[in-house]
C-alpha cells in the first residue's frame, strides 16, 4: 500500500490535488485600491513618472494586480508585499513629516533596499538608474538634496 503511494503518478495526482485546494484560500479579498486621499507633491514631473513606475504597485492604492497575483501560492506573497509596503510607506495617505520621507527615500534607495530583487525580476522597468535614483531623491518633497547632475556617477 505505501509503495503505491510513492509512485510518481500517485505524487503527481497529490500535487494537483493541494495546488487545486490552495486556490481556495480567499487571498483576493485582501487585494484591494482603497481610496486615493492624496498623493505625494513631487517636485519634478520625472520624479513622479519614476516614483510611479518603480514604487507605487507596492507603495500606494494604485496597485496593478498582475494575472499571477490571483494564483496560490504566488498571491499570497505578492499579497503580503503590498500589505506591508502601504503599511511602511504609503504615497496614497496623508505623509508624515516631508524632510523625514525624503531622507527616508535617499536611504532605501543608497543603501538598495528598494526596489527589491524579487520585484526586479518580473518588473524590470522598475530597475533604476544612477541618474533616476538621484532624481528620485532631489524630487521628492522636502528633499534638501542639491540637484548635482555630474556628482550622480558617485553612488
Amino acid at each position: 500500500m505505501l509503495q503505491r503511494l510513492w509512485r510518481p503518478r500517485a505524487l503527481a495526482i497529490g500535487m494537483i490535488a493541494l495546488v487545486a485546494l490552495m486556490q481556495l484560500v480567499p487571498v483576493w479579498a485582501w487585494q484591494t485600491n482603497p481610496p486615493v486621499v492624496t498623493d505625494v507633491a513631487w517636485t519634478t514631473p520625472e520624479a513622479a513618472s519614476i516614483a510611479r513606475r518603480a514604487c507605487y504597485d507596492c507603495h500606494s492604492n494604485e496597485t496593478v494586480w498582475p494575472w499571477y497575483s490571483r494564483i496560490a501560492p504566488v498571491s499570497w506573497l505578492v499579497t503580503y508585499d503590498v500589505r506591508k509596503g502601504r503599511d511602511e510607506l504609503n504615497f496614497s495617505l496623508p505623509l508624515r513629516e516631508p524632510a523625514e520621507l525624503a531622507g527616508e527615500i535617499a536611504e532605501v534607495l543608497r543603501e538598495g533596499e528598494m526596489p527589491p530583487q524579487p520585484y526586479l525580476m518580473l518588473h524590470p522597468e522598475a530597475r533604476l538608474s544612477a541618474q533616476e535614483m538621484h532624481i528620485l531623491i532631489t524630487g521628492a518633497p522636502g528633499s534638501n538634496e542639491p540637484d548635482r547632475d555630474d556628482e550622480t556617477s558617485s553612488w
